[in-house]
């Protein structure tokens, strides 16, 4: 059953209806003044010169107020409804974006950019700045497409297409390190995403070229050195030949044979070790290139690292310590694992004695991270004695300096809150 107005209601629609009438009477009394303007005119030109009086004034005078401000009771409402329209037609961030897409379509990228633009400055999203770095992909601005990917992944650090985009954009800037490494974080997104397998395969193989081509070159400049010195030593034989050919005139056909089999095997020889050399090369270059390190700005950048880096515990000590002790609160956020921080505490416990002021910057702000107070609950009996064990014989030894002393004391109570 319908439910009646209310009372409040019953009065706003009687208020309404209240001011269409006034102003339907207004009207009214405006056309009756202008009959009346019209008769007082006619009868002006014919002799009479005489001034309106009483309810004729007042008329007179609602209508020059009327006119002065130009306004009647269908320009309230026209003004009413343009407002309305106006409210509606508004834009914001998701028209903006939904325009930008299909300028996108139409292939004006310069037209999509303005509008994802203003989407970013109603309200800034991953997806808006990652549809900006297409657009900015396809008129080949590389620097600009590469900047809007990566504040696209600190809004949304899992974000595929922004990571796949990036390494695009990397890769046409020559960045084929941060290429790779951008397109391997999308593949373990995604791994059956086979667009993502054909771009990591791409820019791992155009990546491994440069390191190939760059170790080749210093092999050959060195390979260049040894034939140098090979050349002289030959002039010298040559010499050395001339001046004794009576001598080698008794020379058999079968030792000359012999001598250019030897040249030949030589030289096979010679072609094999260059080879191994190159190969050598490459892949110690390919090595020393893995080991510069990034400092990671997500939580997934900083696992996959750390896990590449597994069983190299100095790897894994340079990656922590190109990561700002400070930044460790916002990089894991809520991503840490138990596992990862009893890791990174055995990590710091390697350098402890070698760079403490840094070691204890690390263990004060990985109680910063949220839920630090959870994971550290949640620790094994197994992982709980480590920490203990750590604790006393590593951070708080005799030779810990006493102003770092009082600093890992007070830590404590926070790695080691429930020790017996």
């Amino acid at each position: 059953m319908a439910r009646a107005p209310g009372k409040h209601g019953r009065d706003q629609a009687l208020d309404f209806h209240g001011f269409l009438n006034d102003l339907q009477d207004w009207e009214l009394s405006l056309k009756d003044n202008d009959k009346k303007m019209k008769s007082q005119t006619s009868a002006k030109m014919s002799g009479g010169d005489r001034k309106p009086t009483g309810r004729t004034a007042a008329l007179d005078s609602s209508r020059s107020n009327s006119r002065e401000h130009g306004f009647s009771k269908f320009d309230v409402i026209d003004h009413i409804s343009s407002n309305l329209l106006a409210e509606e037609s508004s834009p914001d961030a998701v028209s903006e974006k939904e325009l930008g897409n299909e300028y996108f379509k139409q292939k004006k990228f310069k037209e999509a950019i303005d509008c994802y633009s203003r989407s970013i400055a109603f309200s800034p999203t991953a997806v808006a700045y990652a549809n900006r770095a297409m657009a900015y992909l396809k008129i080949k601005r590389f620097q600009e497409a590469e900047d809007d990917c990566t504040e696209a992944l600190n809004l949304d650090d899992r974000y595929i297409k922004a990571y796949s985009r990036r390494a695009t954009a990397r890769k046409e800037l020559g960045k084929l390190k941060g290429s790779i490494e951008d397109a391997e974080f999308a593949q373990r997104l995604e791994p059956n995403n086979q667009e993502v397998k054909k771009q990591y395969a791409e820019v791992k193989s155009l990546y491994e070229k440069e390191i190939l081509k760059k170790a080749s070159g210093s092999l050959r400049s060195s390979v260049q050195g040894v034939q140098k010195v090979g050349k002289s030593e030959a002039k010298v034989d040559r010499v050395h030949s001339i001046s004794s050919g009576t001598q080698r005139s008794g020379v058999s056909a079968v030792e000359e044979d012999s001598s250019k089999r030897n040249c030949r095997n030589g030289k096979q020889e010679l072609k094999s070790s260059v080879q191994e050399l190159s190969c050598r090369a490459a892949t110690r270059a390919m090595t020393e290139a893995a080991k510069s390190f990034t400092p990671p700005n997500s939580a997934f950048q900083f696992e996959v690292c750390w896990q590449g880096f597994c069983g190299d515990r100095a790897l894994q000590a340079r990656l922590l310590k190109v990561t700002s002790p400070k930044a460790l609160p916002q990089i894991f956020k809520n991503a840490l694992s138990a596992s990862l921080l009893i890791d990174i505490i055995k990590c710091v416990a390697t350098f402890f004695i070698e760079d403490m002021d840094l070691a204890v910057k690390y263990l004060e702000n990985l109680t910063k991270v949220p839920r630090f107070s959870i994971l550290i609950m949640c620790l094994s009996s197994v992982d709980k004695a480590d920490l203990y064990k750590l604790w006393d014989q590593v951070f708080c030894n005799e030779a810990t300096p006493m102003e770092y002393a009082e600093i890992l004391d007070s830590l404590r109570s926070k790695y080691c809150f429930n020790q017996l």
